[in-house]
Parts: C-alpha cells; sequence; structure tokens
C-alpha cells in the first residue's frame, strides 16, 4: 500500500513537469500568434477527489501550468472553477487527477 503511494507520487511529479513543460510551450505559441488563438473561458470541472487535501493539490497543480488557473475550489460539491485561455477538453486540464486520487485517497 505504502509504496504504491510512493510510486503515484513519483508518477505524478513526472506527469506535472511534462505537463507544464507542454503548456509552456503551447502558451507561448499562442502568445505569439495572438487574435483568434486566444479565447479565455471559465470551467467548472467536476472531480472524482473527495478529500480536501487532493482537491487542493489538483488546483494548485492546476495552477502551476501556464495557461490555466483555479479561480475557486468547492469542496463540498467536488467541483473546480478554472480559468483557461483557449478552450479544450476537461481531461486535457486536469491529466494528473488519478495519480492524486491513487496517492492520497
Amino acid at each position: 500500500m505504502f509504496l504504491n503511494r510512493i510510486y503515484y507520487g513519483i508518477a505524478y511529479v513526472i506527469v506535472l513537469i511534462w505537463e507544464i513543460i507542454k503548456s509552456t510551450i503551447d502558451t507561448a505559441i499562442r502568445s505569439a500568434k495572438g487574435g483568434k488563438t486566444i479565447d479565455p473561458v471559465v470551467i467548472d470541472i467536476k472531480t472524482d477527489l473527495t478529500r480536501p487535501i487532493s482537491q487542493t493539490l489538483l488546483a494548485n497543480s492546476i495552477t502551476l501550468t501556464p495557461g490555466t488557473l483555479t479561480i475557486d475550489v468547492d469542496s463540498e460539491n467536488q467541483v473546480l472553477k478554472v480559468a483557461i485561455i483557449a478552450p479544450r477538453d476537461v481531461k486535457d486540464v486536469i491529466p494528473f487527477e488519478p495519480y492524486i486520487k491513487k496517492m492520497l485517497e
């Protein structure tokens, strides 16, 4: 059990770093092009995470990736309000949620 949590913790860090790199490149390209490539939206993301610490870690991970910002965390309803630089799929915004779930829940 403990070793599984360590494994998923390491996997989470690797996926987070990879997502930060991808988001940095995407945001830089969108900023250079400007115009219609930047279309900021605010979306509600329903999460499977039940513990407040898990939700907070997910919210901070979203904020760390360029082009996204967590505005609000509703722990009771398990909803995150996230501002993103351009519309995209919810799973593209929170690819590290399964790792956090297996690490902390």
